[in-house]
């Protein structure tokens, strides 16, 4: 190859930070036929990165980021490092900016770039830029064809008058080191009454058939593991137990993404026991960094360890604490729940997160941007340790003496049982409470739903598509039960179609509904009612005035008898 007889000057890069490092990324197939890798940057997530891979603490640097403008007058250029196996492929990177009226009214920017290893850098002063970008939104890889792999490196680079720290140089992890094995040792919380977990191990070394499942939110679903169906902890964790103990393993992994234990133990029939087809031998809960959302703060997630618990005198249940990259999770509030109960509990966030803050000579094993994908998620390594802190726990069990089965129910509930019987409701499994149910206006099935992919498969599964969605008219939804407590679950949604609906208990107002309030297509539980008995009471959904011409969706709801 040749080059031009009069090369241009190279264009002066100036200092620079990483908000993403090595970072795994996949072609997703989306609804529309894209195959696009999300990376979301809005809701001060930029910021994160910009603290956890790019060593920035300087308090004006990230204040920069906090708004579209700040960015662009701060940062002059954004480089793109694309790497994969096969560098002939083209990957489309786009930066989106959010505007202040909506998210698609702000601006975007795309280029094509080969996955070769070379640096592309988009100089923003190349584009002219609206007042109305309000943040800086998200950053999407879109590829040719689904499942494709790469690893991508995003760089800022800075205006003059501002200056980043050396970027650290991401290390080999070595999982075979005393450090490492330190961060196993840091994660086991309590071995509790280990009874029920060393009788699973003993049966699937002798060759019975026992089933693995896993419950809870976006880390459970696979979220930063790429690809998720292999990665992901609850995978791994699966395969690993299978490779030490025995073959003839099931795995169930249920995990939805930005849900709480609130709505887990409405859909665990569904999604666990798989309306009654499955028994599973051993049940991991992963709720520690979702149910911030969980408006009992602590007896939903109670609730569904009790219903675990309650499937046999064999169900081993073990408690399983995940991490959000500034160290918070809500061990404080749960691990008193799994102690009550003598459950195995382990945190990771008491293993990974004091090592985060040692030099590299003094014991530390990886980086904040190592172990996460994002503010909330792992990468492989992350995942991998969840399933290792796991793994060390059954190796532990596996090696202990036999102890004797406590009871259960005898033990005093820390939040309480009100949950621990509800049931899901939906337009195909109904109730014999249901007295009577009027759908009014709200006659039409919603398609565009939350979709996950289960157990170690790739088909993305639509959650709760028995519902009721209200598309046009002013007729109200209304049913009436006989339950002691009653939930409904609605559907969130980005589109500016969807408009809000009040919901009233015996004619009595109790919430407005705002499904665009989350700003994504998901799922939210709300409660209705929770009393000690159960009584006869009317629930009414109805559109709020104005509204009567807008989409509302009603998923399905949860009932206690």
């Amino acid at each position: 190859m040749t080059g031009p007889k009069a090369p241009k000057d190279p264009t002066a890069k100036g200092s620079s930070f990483y908000i993403s490092r090595q970072k795994d990324i996949q072609g997703i197939p989306m609804p529309d036929g894209e195959n696009i890798q999300f990376i979301f940057l809005d809701q001060l997530r930029l910021i994160t990165f910009a603290k956890m891979v790019g060593n920035i603490t300087d308090e004006d640097m990230l204040e920069h980021l906090k708004t579209a403008k700040g960015f662009l007058d701060m940062v002059a250029g954004v480089g793109v490092m694309l790497e994969a196996d096969n560098p002939d492929q083209t990957i489309d990177f786009e930066m989106r900016m959010y505007g202040k009226t909506s998210i698609e009214s702000g601006d975007k920017v795309c280029v094509s770039c080969k996955p070769d290893g070379m640096e592309k850098i988009i100089w923003l002063d190349d584009y002219i830029w609206s007042d109305e970008n309000s943040v800086v939104g998200q950053m999407r890889f879109k590829f040719e064809e689904p499942g494709q792999y790469a690893t991508a490196d995003i760089k800022l680079y800075l205006r003059e008058g501002f200056t980043a720290p050396d970027q650290e140089e991401c290390t080999e992890i070595d999982t075979q080191s005393p450090e490492y094995k330190a961060i196993l040792e840091r994660s086991i919380v309590s071995m509790g009454n280990y009874s029920r977990v060393k009788n699973v191990i003993e049966r699937a070394k002798h060759g019975e058939h026992v089933t693995i499942a896993f419950i809870g939110g976006s880390i459970t679903q696979g979220a930063g593991a790429v690809p998720g169906h292999l990665m992901a902890y609850a995978c791994q964790t699966w395969e690993k137990f299978k490779s030490a103990y025995g073959k003839n393993v099931r795995l169930i992994k249920a995990g939805v993404g930005g849900t709480p234990s609130e709505y887990g133990m409405i859909r665990f029939e569904r999604d666990v026991l798989r309306n009654g087809t499955v028994r599973p031998d051993l049940i991991v809960i992963e709720f520690a960094v979702n149910d911030e959302g969980d408006e009992t703060k602590g007896l939903c997630y109670e609730s569904l360890i009790r219903k675990c618990l309650a499937l046999s005198n064999d169900t081993a249940v073990v408690l399983l604490n995940a991490v959000f990259a500034n160290d918070w999770n809500l061990d404080e509030r749960l691990i008193p729940v799994g102690e009550r109960y003598e459950l195995p509990i382990v945190s990771v966030r008491k293993g990974v997160v004091p090592q985060f803050y040692l030099k590299p000579d003094t014991g530390r094993v990886l980086t904040k941007s190592q172990f996460f994908y994002d503010v909330f998620h792992p990468t492989n390594i992350g995942h991998t340790i969840m399933a290792d802190c796991l793994m060390y726990m059954m190796e532990l069990i596996d090696q202990a003496k036999p102890v004797k089965d406590i009871d259960w129910r005898t033990k005093e509930p820390v939040f309480g049982t009100t949950f621990e019987n509800v049931q899901l409701i939906d337009k195909i499994w109904k109730n014999e409470k249901l007295h009577f149910l009027d759908s009014g206006s709200f006659t039409q099935t919603d398609t565009d739903l939350h979709v996950v992919a289960l157990d170690d498969c790739t088909d993305m599964i639509p959650q709760l598509p028995n519902n009721w969605q209200h598309v046009s008219g002013s007729e109200p939804f209304r049913v009436k039960i006989h339950a002691k407590a009653f939930l409904i679950i609605t559907k969130d949604t980005a589109s500016e179609d969807a408009g809000k609906a009040d919901v009233s208990v015996d004619g009595k107002k109790v919430l407005t509904i705002n499904p665009r309030e989350v700003g994504w297509t998901h799922n939210t539980p709300w409660i209705l009612f929770s009393e000690d008995v159960s009584e006869d009471h009317t629930v009414e959904v109805r559109m709020i005035p104005g509204d009567e011409e807008k989409k509302f969706t009603i998923l399905g709801f949860g009932i206690v008898e």
